[in-house]
């Protein structure tokens, strides 16, 4: 077990190293939803579209444990790579955890801000439909998919739960959102879970607030509580993942079938947690794949 424990974090880093490689890839449209610098949305145009007049619409939501050091820029290759399989793409940027002055080499910038970062989440997909009516004419928004890696992953679930929220959030619509599913990609799916993992050095308890803070807002926050949202959802996940554990994506699945829905799991063998938005990694076309069987 300690060499297959040391092969999976040897793997995950040369994964890491291999996503990371890709240039960043400059939209061909960039807009605001909000006046803060990272209330922006990029627009990629399809290419190789199966000749159909309008394309789907995918919406990406980037990961990074909501931690301020990584932006959208390391997933502009896999929105490229989206655009050059026929869809139209907006890769959201959102607020994240204020890097507070006097960190040490070991210490992390705190994960996410309350209620900043679901409140740029929830303005930018209420924007979205007059913004790519605008600016992304070949987008089809009735064929819309939303998809995130990691915590982008969490915050795609959570995005397409907010009409089941607790009654008087500020953050809850009057319906489900028009979307034909979500694909969430090795997704911070399950609090409990991930807090017992301590995934991402504890990024669920500080995106809280605090272990203070926690159990009160987390029925606003956690998708395994916010089920079920009667959108078709499928989960993407490297079995070697080390980073977000597969027991993370399980506990979710669960969560949804003791709700009476059905959460397609996807499970790839020998994959960690980057190949999954890593253009260069083959499965990257699975998550193009799951994608496609929902938006067509």
């Amino acid at each position: 077990m300690p060499d297959e424990a040391a092969r999976d974090i040897a793997r995950d880093e040369a994964e890491q190293v291999s996503c990371f490689s890709h240039a960043p890839v400059e939209p061909d449209a960039t807009a605001a939803y909000g006046d803060h610098p990272d209330q922006v949305v990029d627009f990629y145009v399809p290419r190789g579209a199966p000749g159909e007049a309008l394309a789907p619409l995918v919406v990406v939501l980037h990961g990074g444990a909501w931690r301020q050091p990584v932006d959208r820029q390391h997933i502009t290759p896999f929105a490229d790579f989206l655009a050059r399989n026929g869809f139209a793409v907006a890769n959201v940027e959102y607020r994240r955890g204020v890097e507070a002055p006097g960190l040490g080499e070991s210490e992390l910038p705190a994960a996410g801000r309350w209620p900043d970062t679901f409140d740029d989440v929830a303005a930018a997909l209420d924007a979205l439909p007059a913004l790519v009516a605008r600016l992304l004419p070949q987008a089809d928004p009735r064929r819309t998919v939303l998809t995130g890696h990691s915590a982008g992953g969490h915050l795609a679930l959570w995005a397409a739960a907010r009409h089941v929220l607790p009654s008087g959030s500020g953050w809850r619509t009057g319906g489900p959102a028009p979307l034909r599913g979500v694909v969430a990609l090795a997704p911070i799916a399950d609090f409990d879970t991930a807090r017992k993992l301590h995934v991402c050095s504890g990024a669920v308890t500080q995106l809280l607030g605090g272990d203070e803070a926690f159990e009160q807002r987390q029925p606003y926050a956690d998708p395994a509580l916010l089920l079920p949202t009667g959108i078709a959802t499928t989960l993407v996940q490297g079995r070697t993942d080390v980073v977000v554990p597969q027991a993370v994506a399980e506990s979710y699945a669960d969560a949804a079938a003791k709700a009476g829905e059905v959460v397609g799991l996807t499970l790839l063998e020998e994959v960690g947690h980057f190949p999954l938005i890593d253009p260069a990694a083959d499965a990257c076309a699975v998550v193009s794949e799951e994608i496609a069987q929902l938006a067509w």
